[in-house]
């Protein structure tokens, strides 16, 4: 079918590279570095240069630290596509900016820099696919994005050894490309440094040294390597599969990244291909890149090889290619283009990449150390994003905030819980390595990594009938199936790896009810769920929101700093408020309840003058907690945050019957002059309406998103399950999940 001609044209690229004498000029020779520097980043590869280049454009005085030589870790061998078009518009914008820097390098440096617009091509083999592609043809077009909905036949013109009859339909977008990555990382180097950067090659970080300040926070001092001291506040971590190594150095236990082999192949000549355009086959999870006349042939296979580490002096390495992992990419692409079956392969490529958890990239500043930026975990994607980032972290390092709304790449998106268990980082990774090119469908939920996290309900839930999802490693009802146990099997690698598949398949089968861009499958349930809030009342469970007291001398001046709210109010209020950063952009939204001490339980503690209960999204919890922090740390406050989001959870009665049916059950008026919207007190809940039996107290808020009458009941986790059984026994209130609750506050407002 195909044969394998051993040579190392690779390899001699590489090596051409670092002979380049352009290149000897721009570094400086063997001397001790530079005694300080406002921003040091760690890592020479596309990351690293991307960051070097935008830092100096901006005036920074900024310096590069290389182990060994530029490139010489990921960046080398990799592929270096650039596509256009992605299932998500701050992705698509990263991409524009990454292609304006890539285009325009060529004018800066006078040179060559390896971009080449031959176009991209997206191939659909089925009808969901088509859907897809159709939705992202929508999308780019909103933003500016040019494509093409074409035919099999169509396509067959632009890539002539295309077989028509295997596909439905392509998308092809003109703006793809792909860039070169030793010009690439050379280009950058020769602006940056023609702007006042520093490089410094063979030069191995030993540490990064860290103080505690007054407040006990870590903050940058320095970084150690063998050639001298360099004295900075700013550190960035550019270390790629390297990335956990450089961490550690700051006194950061773990990154969640994991290095895997990744592979392509290189074929023979063939004519027919030059200036195609490079195509994707998401549906078999195959690319292939277009190299003059040249095909790489790469993709994501189901039972990839993880790494548990890379060893700290590999340079421009190559693996031995697993054939029996790798084939399936083979037999993909010559179904597809049967002319790849006749022609033999050139070279082969399977190198180290790094991969996370979601895979998307670990961006913005530590939670736990201040001064240590992230900027690694590009799976395999750093040529394509690394410019349109290094962009956003110039920003980020400079003015305190990236200029687009980049959470769903910043390090602080995953909890201490997440990071804190090695399982979870390896199978969420595997699982997001399998399924890089699988369909996004709306409400998808990983198999991988699961019950991280989970409140004192989540067992009675479970009996109850609840379909869990994931949220920042927590698990939450997503909607109940009465009479039903449906629970999240740890996850079985697919089947590979020698791990047997589940038997109990009844929680994947659910979720495939969701893989549609239709109404789900469940879409009854969740829609009686709702109704029964709308008409009557329904008991949600809102557990996993972040909950966080701030308390100490400075507690009103950190809030007054934090919050667009009025917080001077008396002290049962509820206050809706948004978190802003330095920029004055929205960070967070929040409902801040005003304290003035209390009988020293978990929902009332005690302290000294005023304190502020702060409530917001699980999803963004750590994010919040991380930007209070820093906050403190800038103004130098005296205030405490103490998250108590495990000790407290949250039932909420929602719906026009919820006060009828909560006023059974405790002795406190909930009448509108007794208790007005948007207060919170404490309360006593009894287990039985309308008894003197044991009772329970809890801090109520008068406060809903469903866009009803209802209050949120703040209950500490050691009772919490005896005040949830009590409701849930209640006539005309229904247990219902987040799908419901997302609708209903769509639909108000909320």
């Amino acid at each position: 079918m195909y044969k394998v001609i051993r040579d190392v044209s690779v390899r001699k690229k590489a090596v051409s590279f670092l002979n380049n004498a352009t290149h000897k000029k721009l570094l400086s020779t063997k001397t001790e570095v530079v005694s300080s520097a406002d921003v040091v980043i760690i890592g020479g590869g596309i990351a690293g240069c991307n960051t070097l280049y935008q830092l100096t454009k901006r005036g920074v005085n900024a310096v590069l630290l290389e182990r060994a030589k530029l490139t010489s870790g990921t960046t080398w061998h990799t592929a270096g596509l650039v596509w256009s078009l992605r299932p998500c518009d701050l992705e698509v914008k990263l991409l524009q900016d990454s292609r304006s820097v890539y285009s325009n390098l060529a004018n800066e440096t006078d040179d060559y820099a390896g971009w080449i617009n031959n176009g991209g091509m997206f191939i659909s083999r089925s009808k969901v696919r088509t859907q897809e592609y159709m939705r992202l043809h929508t999308l780019g077009k909103a933003m500016g994005i040019p494509s093409q909905i074409m035919s099999p036949e169509e396509a067959q013109k632009i890539f002539p050894i295309l077989d028509p009859s295997v596909f439905k339909m392509a998308l092809y977008a003109p703006e793809d490309g792909t860039i070169d990555p030793a010009m690439a990382c050379n280009a950058l180097v020769k602006v940056a440094t023609k702007n006042g950067g520093k490089v410094y090659e063979d030069c191995p970080v030993l540490d990064i040294h860290y103080t505690h300040n007054i407040l006990g926070n870590k903050e940058v001092t320095g970084v150690h390597t063998d050639r001298g001291f360099i004295r900075t506040k700013c550190v960035v971590n550019c270390g790629g599969a390297w990335g956990p190594r450089v961490a550690r150095f700051a006194g950061v236990p773990s990154l969640p990244l994991i290095p895997f082999k990744h592979a392509y192949v290189v074929t023979e000549a063939i004519p027919e291909i030059r200036g195609c355009p490079n195509l994707r086959d998401h549906d078999v999870s195959l690319y292939l890149k277009m190299q003059g006349e040249t095909v790489s042939i790469g993709g994501y296979e189901s039972n990839p090889i993880m790494l548990d580490q890379v060893p700290d002096n590999l340079q421009f390495h190559l693996y031995d290619l697993d054939w029996d992992v790798f084939g399936v990419h083979m037999n993909s692409a010559t179904t597809l283009c049967p002319k790849l079956g006749e022609v033999g392969i050139k070279s082969t490529v399977c190198g180290p990449e790094s991969f996370t958890p979601d895979h998307k990239p670990l961006l913005g500043e530590d939670p736990n150390v201040f001064g240590l930026y992230h900027n690694c975990g590009y799976n395999s994607a750093g040529m394509m994003f690394s410019a349109g980032c290094g962009i956003q972290m110039a920003e980020w390092i400079i003015s305190g905030r990236p200029h687009y709304n980049m959470f769903s790449f910043d390090i602080r998106r995953f909890t201490p819980g997440q990071m804190s268990r090695a399982h979870w980082m390896r199978e969420s990774s595997h699982e997001a390595y399998v399924r890089n090119y699988s369909i996004v469908f709306p409400h998808d939920e990983p198999l991988a990594g699961r019950d991280a996290s989970h409140d004192a309900l989540h067992q009675e839930l479970v009996d109850d009938g609840a379909v869990m999802q994931a949220r920042a490693g927590w698990e939450r009802p997503a909607f109940f199936i009465p009479g039903e146990k449906i629970r999240v099997q740890q996850y079985d690698w697919g089947g590979t790896h020698d791990y047997p598949r589940n038997i109990d398949q009844r929680y994947e089968e659910i979720l495939k009810g969701d893989h549609t861009f239709e109404f789900s499958k469940h879409h009854d349930l969740i829609g009686a769920e709702a109704l029964a809030c709308r008409n009557e009342a329904a008991l949600f469970n809102m557990s996993y929101y972040g909950k966080f007291y701030i308390t100490g001398p400075d507690a009103q001046r950190t809030a007054n700093l934090a919050f667009t709210a009025d917080l001077s109010k008396n002290e049962n209020r509820v206050v809706y408020s948004l978190l802003l950063n330095e920029k004055g952009g929205v960070e967070a939204d929040v409902t801040v309840s005003i304290l003035d001490g209390g009988s020293g339980q978990l929902h009332e503690p005690i302290f000294k003058g005023r304190g502020y209960y702060v409530v917001t999204s699980g999803f963004n919890a750590q994010h919040t907690l991380a930007h209070l922090r820093r906050i403190i740390h800038m103004h130098k406050l005296r205030a405490n945050i103490s998250d108590v989001t495990k000790q407290l959870c949250i039932l909420s009665v929602q719906g026009p019957d919820s006060q009828r049916i909560l006023q059974r059950y405790t002795d406190a008026g909930l009448s509108n002059d007794a208790f007005p919207t948007y207060t919170h007190r404490s309360i006593r809940l009894t287990k039985a309406p309308n008894t003197d039996n044991k009772s329970y107290t809890c801090r109520a808020l008068r406060v809903g998103w469903s866009g009803e009458l209802g209050w949120e009941l703040h209950v500490p986790s050691s009772h919490a399950i005896q005040v949830y059984r009590a409701l849930s026994r209640a006539k005309g209130l229904r247990n219902a999940g987040w799908r419901a609750l997302t609708s209903l506050s769509a639909e108000k407002g909320q």
